[in-house]
C-alpha cells in the first residue's frame, strides 16, 4: 500500500530534501525549495524482482543494419542544418533561449515550412491565445499555412489530441506551462517539468512523431527545469543573440541526429528571421580595417568555417583595481592570454583596463581565438593597427608557444575566398596547394609572437 509523503524540492536542481532550508544543500541556491507530494510504500519490500516478471526484450544482433530515416525540410537551410539535414520523426528536441530572443517565432516559420512539404503539423501554446499566434503568422506573411494551432496546457487533452490527429510534427510552446494531473505540484515546478517531458518524449517514440519543445532559460543561460531534461531528448538548440543586434545564432550542444556544436545564424527583421547563408562576410561587413584593436579570427563553429571581428580596447585605469570586460568570450581565457604576454612578451597590462569583445553578438569557444584576441590586445596597446586584410588563428600556451588547432585547412579557405592575403598561424597548419598562395605568417614560439609585436610599431 502506498501512502503520500511530503518533500521539498529545488527548483534550480531538482534535489529532493526532507524538510524545508533556506538554502539548498546542492547547488547552493537559495529560496528555491518548493513542498511537493509524493508517493512511498508503506509495506515491506518485495524480496527480489522475480516477484513481478516483465515481459521478455527482443533482442537483435548488432551487425545488422537499417535504413536511415528520412528527414523532413523546412526549407529554412539554416534551421535544417542545425538538425543535422532535416528533421528526423519521432526526434525529441527541445529549444531554449533568453525571453524575447525570438523562439517563439523562429519555430512558427519553421512550422509552416515543414508544414508547407506536406508534413501534418499542430503548433500548441500555453502561453499565447490562437488570436495572438495567428496575428504574429500574418506579421511574418504566414497567414495562409496549413498549421493547426491550440492554446491549451493539460498534458493529458493534448496527448489525446495527438493520438487522434496522428500529426507528423508538433510544438509545444512551452514546456514549462504544461501540467500533468498524475503529479501533485504547481506547473513549472521540477516534477512537472520532468514528468511532462518523459510523456511528450515517449509519445514521440511510439508514434513517431517529431516533438520540438520550447524551454525558458535561467537567469544563468541554462534551460529552467532538472537536467535530466536534456538528457531525456535527442537534440537539444540554444537560441543565442544580444539584444542590441539583428543577428540570432542556432547552436547546437547536444545532437543524437547529427554533429553536435552546429551553428545556423539568423537575422532579425520586421518581417521576421531570415537566414544568413554566408555568416563571415555579415560579420565583417562594417569592420574598419584601420582602427587600433580590431583582428580577424579564423574560427570554426560545428563544421563551418567562420570569419569574425575580435575587438580590444587597452587603456590606463584610474583606479587602484584595473578593471577586465569581456562579450562573446571566456573571462578566464582572457585572464591567461594576458599573463603570457606580460610574463613572455613583457608587455605591462597590469596597470590598464582591458575590454574585449566579439563583434556581431556571436559567443567563441575555442581555444584557438588566443592568438588573435593577443593581437588585437597588442594592436589597442601601441595604439597601431594590425596588418590590413589579415586573419588569425592559433592556441597560446602557457610557456607562450603557438599551438596548432584542428581545421586548419578549412580556416585558411574561408579566409581566402574572403579576399584575405595573410594569414597567422601556428607553425605545423598544414595549407595545400589551393591556399599556398597566401601569405602564411608561421608563429611557433613566444619569440616569435614577440616578434609579432614589433609588426605593430
Amino acid at each position: 500500500m502506498a501512502k503520500s509523503t511530503v518533500q521539498y524540492v529545488c527548483q534550480s536542481c531538482g534535489t529532493a530534501h526532507r524538510k524545508w532550508n533556506g538554502q539548498c544543500s546542492d547547488c547552493g541556491g537559495w529560496n528555491t525549495l518548493v513542498e511537493e507530494t509524493g508517493l512511498t510504500s508503506s509495506g515491506p519490500p518485495s524480496k527480489s524482482l522475480g516477484a513481478a516478471r516483465g515481459r521478455k526484450v527482443e533482442l537483435s544482433p548488432l551487425s545488422g543494419s537499417e535504413p536511415a530515416p528520412p528527414r523532413l525540410s523546412s526549407g529554412i537551410g539554416e534551421f535544417d542544418r542545425v538538425l543535422g539535414g532535416g528533421l528526423a520523426p519521432g526526434a525529441a528536441i527541445l529549444v531554449g533561449g533568453d525571453p524575447g530572443i525570438g523562439k517563439s517565432t523562429l519555430l512558427l516559420q519553421a512550422v509552416a515550412g515543414f508544414a508547407a512539404n506536406a508534413a501534418k503539423a499542430i503548433y500548441v501554446s500555453g502561453e499565447e491565445a490562437r488570436g495572438q499566434i495567428r496575428h504574429r503568422a500574418e506579421r511574418l506573411g504566414l497567414a495562409d499555412a496549413p498549421v493547426l494551432l491550440a492554446s491549451e496546457t493539460s498534458l493529458r487533452d493534448i496527448l489525446t489530441t495527438l493520438d487522434g490527429e496522428k500529426p507528423d510534427l508538433v510544438v509545444i510552446d512551452s514546456i514549462q506551462t504544461m501540467w500533468s494531473d498524475a503529479v501533485e505540484s504547481a506547473p513549472g515546478s521540477v516534477s512537472q517539468v520532468r514528468a511532462c517531458a518523459h510523456e511528450l518524449t515517449s509519445f514521440a517514440k511510439r508514434k513517431g512523431v517529431a516533438v520540438l519543445l520550447v524551454g525558458h532559460v535561467t537567469k544563468d543561460g541554462q534551460i529552467a527545469g532538472p537536467r535530466v531534461v536534456e538528457h531525456m531528448v535527442d537534440t537539444v538548440l540554444y537560441f543565442e543573440g544580444e539584444r542590441g543586434h539583428q543577428f540570432r545564432i542556432l547552436r547546437t550542444v547536444k545532437n543524437r541526429f547529427g554533429p553536435a556544436d552546429e551553428i545556423g545564424v539568423f537575422e532579425m527583421t520586421g518581417a521576421g528571421l531570415r537566414e544568413v547563408t554566408n555568416p563571415s562576410a555579415l560579420f565583417l561587413g562594417d569592420r574598419d580595417e584601420r582602427a587600433p584593436g580590431s583582428v580577424v579570427f579564423a574560427g570554426i563553429e560545428g563544421t563551418r568555417p567562420v570569419l569574425v571581428e575580435i575587438q580590444a580596447l587597452v587603456a590606463p585605469s584610474s583606479l587602484g583595481t584595473s578593471r577586465r570586460a569581456v562579450v562573446g568570450w571566456d573571462t578566464g581565457r582572457l585572464a591567461m592570454v594576458l599573463a603570457v604576454l606580460e610574463a613572455r612578451c613583457g608587455l605591462a597590462l597590469g596597470a590598464y583596463d582591458v575590454y574585449l569583445n566579439v563583434a556581431g553578438g556571436l559567443r567563441i569557444s575555442e581555444p584557438a581565438a588566443d592568438l588573435a584576441v593577443a593581437a588585437a590586445l597588442i594592436s589597442s596597446y601601441k595604439d597601431q593597427a594590425a596588418p590590413p586584410r589579415a586573419a588569425m588563428y592559433g592556441e597560446i600556451s602557457l610557456s607562450g608557444a603557438i599551438r596548432p588547432v584542428a581545421q586548419a585547412e578549412a580556416r585558411m579557405r574561408e579566409a581566402q575566398k574572403l579576399g584575405f592575403d595573410t594569414v597567422f598561424c601556428p607553425k605545423k597548419a598544414k595549407a595545400s596547394e589551393e591556399t599556398q598562395a597566401e601569405t602564411n605568417v608561421q608563429i611557433e614560439t613566444y619569440d616569435e609572437l614577440s616578434a609579432l609585436v614589433s609588426r605593430f610599431d
